[in-house]
C-alpha cells in the first residue's frame, strides 16, 4: 500500500511538472527563446545534411529522369533525400514564376549532350534529332528572353520561402541566362532571380572566353552575386586563373569527378590550392582516362570522394559539396533512391 501511495505521489509530481512546463510554453516565450527551444520545434522533421561541418547539397539536375520537374515536386525529391541545401536548375523556379513552357524533350536533349561530351559519335538519326532540338531551342530562347524582360522577382521570393519553410536553403541557381548569346538584361535578370532565391552564386559552364568572364564578373560585382564557373573535361589547374583575376565575384564551381576524368592527377591539391575561391563543388565518381572515364556508383571509381569530404571537414571549408547523380540508375531504382545512397556514402565518409 505504501509503495502504491509513493507511486501515485510520484505520478502526481510528474504530471504537475509537465503541466508547469506546458504552461511555461504558453507564458514564458522569452525563456524558451533563450534555451533555443523554438528552433528545435521549427527544425523537427526537416532535413539536415550539414555533416561534421560539411554542407552537403544536391544539384536538381540529379532528378532529371523523374517526370515532374515542378518546383514543388523537386522540393519533395530533395527533402526525401534528407538534403537541406540545393543548387537549383533554372526550370523549376522559372516555371513557377510563369516562364513559357517548352515543347523540347529535355531528357532526350540532355542525353545527346552527354553523349557528345563523352566523345561518343551520334547516329544520323540522333544528329537530325539534335539539329531539330537546337532549332526549337533557338526559337524558344527568344520567347523566354521576352518573358524575362518583365518577369517579377516576387515568385522567386515565394520559391525561396517554400524551400526555406521545408528546411532547404538554395545556395546556387543555374538558369540558362549567362551565355554569350544572352543579353546583359538576361544576365542581370538571372542575378536578381538568384538573389531573390537566397542564392550566394549562380553557376554556368566555363565559357573559355576571357571577354565573357570579364563581362559576367563585372555585372556580378554590380549586383553582389558571385559567378561559379563549372568545368567538364576541359578542367586544368589553371582553367579559372584569368577569370579569378578579373573579378572577386568570379569563382569556381569545381567538378571533382570531371577533373579526374580529364587526367588531372592531384584533385585534392587542386581543392587545397583554390579553396578560397571555390563557391561550390560537384561530386561524382568518375574513372581516370586509363580506366575508361566512366561515371560509376560512388566508391567504385577513381575520384577521391571520401578523402575530399574529410579534407573539407578537417579544414573547415565553407563551400558546399554538391551531389550530382550521373551514373546509370539501376533497374528497379530511381533518382531519389540513388541520391539517398550518395548521401549515406557521405555520412559514412564523415563519421
Amino acid at each position: 500500500m505504501k509503495n502504491n501511495e509513493q507511486h501515485l505521489a510520484s505520478r502526481r509530481n510528474f504530471i504537475g511538472k509537465s503541466a508547469a512546463a506546458a504552461a511555461g510554453i504558453l507564458v514564458a516565450p522569452s525563456l524558451l527563446r533563450a534555451t533555443g527551444f523554438p528552433n528545435i520545434i521549427r527544425s523537427y522533421g526537416k532535413p539536415d545534411s550539414m555533416i561534421n561541418g560539411v554542407q552537403l547539397g544536391v544539384i536538381t539536375y540529379s532528378f532529371r529522369s523523374l517526370p515532374d520537374q515542378s518546383a514543388e515536386a523537386t522540393l519533395k525529391y530533395i527533402v526525401d533525400c534528407g538534403i537541406s541545401a540545393v543548387e537549383l536548375m533554372g526550370d523549376p523556379a522559372e516555371s513557377f514564376a510563369g516562364k513559357p513552357e517548352s515543347t523540347i524533350d529535355r531528357r532526350a536533349m540532355f542525353g545527346l549532350y552527354g553523349k557528345q561530351r563523352r566523345g561518343e559519335e551520334l547516329t544520323d538519326d540522333e544528329k537530325k534529332q539534335m539539329a531539330d532540338m537546337q532549332a526549337q531551342s533557338t526559337a524558344y530562347n527568344k520567347e523566354v528572353a521576352a518573358w524575362r524582360a518583365t518577369a517579377s522577382m516576387d515568385k522567386f521570393a515565394q520559391v525561396k520561402k517554400m524551400y526555406n519553410d521545408a528546411g532547404v536553403q538554395i545556395y546556387a541557381f543555374k538558369p540558362n541566362a549567362f551565355g554569350k548569346d544572352n543579353t546583359d538584361a538576361e544576365v542581370i535578370y538571372g542575378l536578381k532571380a538568384a538573389k531573390a532565391l537566397g542564392a550566394s552564386h549562380v553557376t554556368l559552364e566555363h565559357p573559355s572566353d576571357d571577354e565573357q568572364t570579364l563581362r559576367l564578373g563585372t555585372l556580378a560585382a554590380k549586383h553582389k552575386v558571385s559567378i561559379g564557373y563549372h568545368g567538364h573535361e576541359q578542367q586544368t589547374p589553371t582553367l579559372w586563373d584569368t577569370a579569378l583575376k578579373q573579378s572577386k565575384y568570379n569563382g569556381l564551381n569545381l567538378d571533382l569527378g570531371h577533373f579526374v576524368a580529364a587526367g588531372n592527377t592531384d584533385p585534392l591539391g587542386m581543392v587545397k590550392a583554390k579553396a578560397d575561391r571555390i563557391l561550390s563543388m560537384h561530386m561524382k565518381d568518375r574513372q581516370n582516362p586509363e580506366h575508361g572515364k566512366k561515371n560509376l556508383v560512388w566508391g567504385t571509381g577513381d575520384t577521391p570522394l571520401t578523402e575530399v569530404l574529410q579534407l573539407m571537414s578537417e579544414q573547415k571549408y565553407k563551400f558546399p559539396g554538391t551531389i550530382e547523380l550521373e551514373y546509370e540508375i539501376p533497374e528497379g531504382s530511381d533518382a531519389v533512391k540513388e541520391v539517398q545512397k550518395c548521401v549515406e556514402y557521405c555520412r559514412k565518409a564523415l563519421a
